[in-house]
């Protein structure tokens, strides 16, 4: 049994934003200096980190070069072999939004649709040419506009920047990724109204076949996607804990619950403060979601609670991990068809 290799971004935006999820996560990446493309997981051994190119990796890990990795979700579908191995770890780890949109001049004053586009392109066929459209996602360009009616198209691949292409007169219109539409604007182009081809961020992604015939790296992938499952969704949530007095365990527990929404994730934890006073006091601990926190507090201090404190966690964990349940299902033709 080999290592889990395991590819993240080399640079950019998604290379910041996995370094600081992994770091949330416990699962710091050790790298020697910035010109080395391998690394490790100090708390995770097993585990070989390779830093790629953002585009290569969804190839990689369909060539089997990698066993998972993290890329965008746009870069995935349209990089991702039709019939390959490469599948969905986890759908959202919730950095790098952006969406890939269409988008055409400002000067285009009738164009604010895509059946207005599809129109336009009837009448560049009229004149005896397609409508060029400048972009770097081309299967899913293709896919978008064609599903749209707008059919009588070529692409232009640029290496640089797409927004220059309808001024420089290389292209007619363009389809880009962005976050805000900000340097679109600026370089006088309009996203249509309905042309946004797909929403994008961050995702996990693994090769299938490699994670179904090896159970060394798919618990290692286990143990990736449960840290960040937990990691993420412990950002929702703070632990408010206070001294309420009472007759007894069972007496502050129905006080609490009288507003179940208030009673934390799964009720109340409570035990008893030992004061050496006769009075009866009582530790409480709720976990809440972040935006209950005030009604919370408020809670609290209708009962008497004193001493109230809220913290923030690190991990919450539920039952089950619902990513690692999702990866098992999708693992299931590699099995069958393995044998």
């Amino acid at each position: 049994m080999s290592n889990l290799r395991f590819a993240l971004p080399s640079t950019g935006a998604l290379f910041d934003g996995t370094s600081k999820l992994l770091s949330d996560c416990g699962l710091s990446v050790r790298r020697a200096n910035s010109r080395r493309y391998t690394a490790d997981i100090p708390s995770l051994p097993g585990v070989d980190v390779l830093f790629q190119r953002q585009s290569d990796i969804t190839i990689e890990i369909d060539g089997g070069s990698a066993d998972i990795g993290v890329v965008g979700l746009d870069r995935y579908y349209e990089s991702r072999l039709e019939r390959g191995d490469t599948v969905l770890l986890h759908e959202g780890l919730g950095f790098g939004g952006s969406k890939l949109v269409i988008a055409v001049p400002d000067s285009w004053l009738d164009v604010t649709t895509m059946a207005d586009l599809a129109d336009v392109t009837l009448e560049f066929r009229a004149k005896g040419r397609d409508l060029r459209i400048a972009s770097k996602y081309e299967r899913l360009t293709k896919r978008f506009l064609n599903e749209n009616g707008v059919n009588y198209v070529s692409i232009v691949h640029v290496s640089g920047g797409l927004e220059a292409a309808p001024v420089m007169g290389y292209a007619d219109i363009i389809a880009d990724i962005t976050a805000t539409g900000t340097t679109l604007r600026e370089n006088g182009l309009r996203i249509l109204v309905d042309g946004a081809v797909i929403e994008s961020q961050s995702v996990i992604v693994g090769n299938g076949r490699a994670l179904a015939n090896d159970p060394e790296k798919l618990a290692h992938a286990r143990q990736i996607l449960e840290k960040i499952e937990a990691s993420l969704r412990a950002r929702k949530y703070q632990r408010v804990t206070g001294d309420i007095q009472g007759e007894s365990e069972d007496e502050v527990g129905r006080q609490m619950m009288r507003r179940r929404e208030l009673g934390g994730l799964d009720g109340p934890t409570i035990s008893a403060v030992h004061t050496g006073k006769q009075s009866n006091w009582y530790t409480v601990q709720v976990l809440v979601r972040k935006t209950d926190l005030p009604d919370v507090v408020s809670h609290f201090r209708g009962l008497g609670g004193i001493g109230i404190a809220a913290n923030d966690v690190q991990y919450v964990y539920r039952e089950r991990c619902e990513s690692y349940d999702r990866l098992v299902e999708n693992l299931k033709p590699f099995m069958d068809s393995d044998g």
